[in-house]
């Protein structure tokens, strides 16, 4: 009985030696660098040089990028002169010939007028605002005054226009700018001067204007 019970735990200790040659054999069945990641390849901060691939992919600075602090930007009259330079003036059928003669602008509130006539008053051209198509309140702008003079003043350089007096009317916001478009599509201005109507405590004034 003895030798019975000596030799029971015999048998467990066999089961753990042949549990040993399997998780040997597991652990032979995994790759060498399973757990461990990758290492990255370096990357070198040097510049690349003049002759390389990288330096052939490097990003050029595009054609029509910003110009250096260094360079001036071009002022507004010169964009100006610019923008009218781009449209030919083409000489009219019955040209007149006129050299010289009077440009009439109205700046109300509302629009902006401009008539282009001779030195005895015969109108040669005229444009508005809305003929420009400008329409409601854009109508009284600037912006508008000065195409309305540009439309005006090719009109009468196509009969030979050259010279021209400025006689303006009205307290409208294109009195200036009209001038301007004048004097950079190539017209010379020898006079200016304000005709606006001023009572001398004649009728009765207008109501104030509500704004």
């Amino acid at each position: 009985m003895a030798d019975e019970i000596k030799k029971k735990p015999a048998p467990k200790k066999e089961a753990k030696a042949e549990a040993k040659p399997e998780a040997a054999e597991k652990a032979a069945a995994k790759p060498a660098g399973e757990n461990k990641p990758a290492k990255a390849p370096k990357q070198s901060t040097a510049p690349p040089a003049e002759g390389s691939a990288l330096a052939a992919e490097a990003p050029k600075p595009a054609e029509g990028a910003a110009p250096a602090a260094g360079v001036a930007a071009p002022t507004a009259a010169e964009l100006l002169a610019d923008d009218m330079a781009g449209k030919k003036i083409v000489k009219a059928k019955g040209a007149k010939n006129i050299v010289s003669g009077i440009a009439n602008i109205l700046a109300t509130f509302n629009n902006t007028l401009v008539s282009i006539t001779d030195m005895q008053g015969h109108v040669i051209g005229w444009s508005s605002a809305g003929r420009v198509g400008f329409k409601g309140s854009r109508k009284s702008t600037a912006y508008a005054a000065q195409q309305v003079a540009q439309d005006a003043a090719r009109q009468a350089m196509s009969h030979g226009m050259r010279e021209i007096e400025v006689r303006v009317k009205g307290p409208g916001s294109g009195r200036e700018s009209a001038i301007r478009a004048f004097q950079a599509i190539g017209l010379e201005i020898t006079t200016i001067k304000d005709v606006t109507p001023v009572p001398h405590n004649g009728c009765r004034p207008r109501k104030k204007r509500r704004v």
